[in-house]
């Protein structure tokens, strides 16, 4: 898997950009603003889905979560750049492995809310709660990216030895 990664890394040209003076930190840049996107938007629907804000129209609400999967894509590209051009850093890392698993738990619950719940929660009266279904959804898909957050953050903090991985 590392030198998978460490291939590609070499192949794309990511390697040498995430390694000149400037490639982490415009990377990180953009996983920032990236993340500010998701949350700003995701994060305030589903705070509107737990009752805050009453009387913003659900739908209208709806509408912005697009630009939160833009910045879903930003990350998703910043992250696998990181990934790549240090790999051991990353999949040995318990902050890493439990944020790859919440970002499963997000996906799972996001595809949960479009199969079942969206359109009811789309046509609900600005003034009227949401399903406990949908409360449910909007508490796990906070809990979900917060975990993450903090674990993305977490992941600088320990440089692992390589016991600490799970699957190892």
């Amino acid at each position: 898997m590392l030198e998978l990664l460490t291939n590609l890394a070499q192949a794309t040209g990511i390697y040498s950009f995430m390694n000149s003076p400037w490639g982490w930190p415009t990377a990180e840049s953009i996983h920032f603003l990236g993340l500010c996107l998701l949350i700003g938007t995701v994060g305030v629907f589903d705070l509107r889905m737990l009752g805050v804000g009453q009387g913003i129209s659900y739908d209208d609400l709806h509408k912005l979560v697009k630009f939160g999967v833009g910045g879903y894509l930003l990350n998703v590209t910043t992250g696998t750049m990181f990934l790549t051009s240090a790999p051991d850093q990353y999949i040995y890392n318990p902050a890493f492995q439990t944020k790859m698993l919440f970002m499963l738990v997000a996906g799972l619950n996001m595809l949960w809310f479009y199969a079942t719940t969206s359109n009811q929660v789309k046509t609900t009266d600005a003034t009227l709660a949401v399903s406990d279904r949908a409360k449910l959804i909007a508490a796990v898909s906070l809990i979900s990216w917060s975990v993450i957050i903090v674990c993305g953050r977490l992941i600088t903090y320990f440089r692992p030895p390589y016991h600490w991985c799970f699957w190892c």
